[in-house]
């Protein structure tokens, strides 16, 4: 009644990461379960499959890493029911290039991300520079969960070790990657500010853009960093972001001809500009900004009529 979706977690191995069982020789079993069930959303982790891998004779091969995940969607094709359907190996043989032959809805882009600035950052900025290519509506590049909130395991959990500043850039670059926006943190407690992070509908109205098309990075500054996204109603999503370890400031019209420019964002607009901070909720006049260290303004760009 509240419309949330059902989500269930298995392994194409013998053992899931938390080793309880995974799917290998009950593939077919188990897609059909998940459809009487109600599943809406498979997570499909590598993790036990690694002991059956090494055995195969061709494995290191693009091949042996798509079979496990070739399988499970045969007979997920079979279910009358949508079933979205995230792989999880990390990555590797680039599964981007190949992941929707296997028709899956997200793949995971990376390792494991942790509540840590060079994680995140790491993950955000550098191992997704060159992925925007191969996202589409349906088929999305996964950097990973949020890290914000009560983080951790059961008895373990403790504050997100991003800055508030931090977590600002984290939910900002996830939207705009396009990316799954799967909260890892304890529901149960969450406090104000994590619900606000979260609950924005200007920045997640950027996420869901049906458009599908992911950010690029448009300029390289120093410690400043633009990237950028077009949207489906023409204008374009911006953000400038401050990797360095202090304050810097920024006039963001020195970055137009480069976003106007990019023939993947496509959007030409002109000066003038109309500005729209999306975490703010409000529009702005002035063009230059104090950006906080490993911080970011999350803007929406558009031309003036």
């Amino acid at each position: 009644d509240e419309g949330l979706k059902f989500g269930i977690y298995s392994s194409p191995g013998v053992t899931t990461c938390g080793n309880y069982l995974g799917s290998i020789d009950h593939e077919e079993n188990d897609a059909r379960m998940y459809n009487e069930w109600g599943i809406d959303y498979l997570k499909y982790d590598w993790c036990g499959y690694q002991q059956k891998w090494m055995t195969e004779k061709d494995n290191y091969t693009r091949a042996s890493f798509i079979r496990p995940y070739m399988l499970m969607e045969k007979y997920l094709r079979e279910q009358p029911r949508d079933i979205f359907y995230s792989l999880c190996q990390y990555g590797w043989e680039e599964v981007w290039k190949w992941g929707p032959m296997v028709d899956a809805n997200s793949w995971r882009t990376t390792g494991d991300i942790t509540d840590t600035w060079e994680s995140m950052s790491d993950i955000g900025f550098r191992q997704q520079e060159d992925l925007y290519p191969y996202a589409a509506p349906g088929h999305w590049n996964d950097p990973d969960m949020l890290v914000v909130g009560k983080v951790g395991w059961s008895a373990n959990l403790r504050d997100s070790r991003l800055t508030p500043d931090e977590q600002y850039t984290h939910i900002s670059l996830w939207s705009l990657l396009a990316s799954n926006m799967l909260i890892g943190c304890d529901l149960a407690q969450l406090d104000d500010f994590t619900i606000n992070l979260l609950c924005n509908n200007e920045v997640n109205a950027v996420n869901q853009d049906i458009l599908g098309k992911q950010a690029k990075r448009v300029a390289l500054d120093g410690d400043i960093q633009v990237w950028a996204r077009p949207l489906a109603d023409g204008t374009v999503a911006v953000g400038f972001f401050n990797l360095g370890d202090k304050a810097a400031d920024v006039d963001i019209t020195k970055y137009y001809n480069a976003i106007a420019q990019d023939k993947y964002v496509g959007i030409p607009f002109t000066a003038p500009v109309a500005i729209r901070d999306l975490w703010r909720q409000k529009d702005l006049d002035n063009t230059s900004y104090s950006i906080p260290s490993h911080g970011v303004r999350l803007l929406k760009l558009t031309t003036k009529k």
